[in-house]
């Protein structure tokens, strides 16, 4: 049986990733991979602290699949955004949106 320790390493792991590349990166499809993988680190930990907490039930997983559902949705609007910029602006790249400010 894996520790807990390691699937909440795991999860800081991920989050800082997902800070890291945010943060770096300046290409719209990299920053919303990042966004995702700060997102999962969540759902890791709600299983994680669920199995400490609460052995037996399963309020943890279920709050992680409404949460993974929440993350397809955001996912999907954010993909058709970056697809709209891409169409008006020839771009992916932050400084692209600049343009359109008033």
């Amino acid at each position: 049986m894996i520790p807990v320790e390691c699937y909440l390493a795991l999860s800081t792991l991920l989050f800082f990733i997902g800070v890291f590349g945010f943060v770096t990166h300046r290409n719209l499809i990299a920053m919303l991979i990042s966004i995702e993988l700060v997102l999962n680190s969540a759902d890791l930990n709600f299983a994680v602290f669920n199995r400490i907490l609460f052995p037996g039930q399963f309020e943890g997983v279920f709050f992680t699949l409404f949460s993974m559902g929440i993350s397809a949705a955001e996912t999907a609007v954010a993909l058709a955004i970056i697809i709209n910029v891409y169409r008006n602006y020839h771009s992916d790249q932050v400084n692209s949106i600049e343009n359109m400010k008033f």
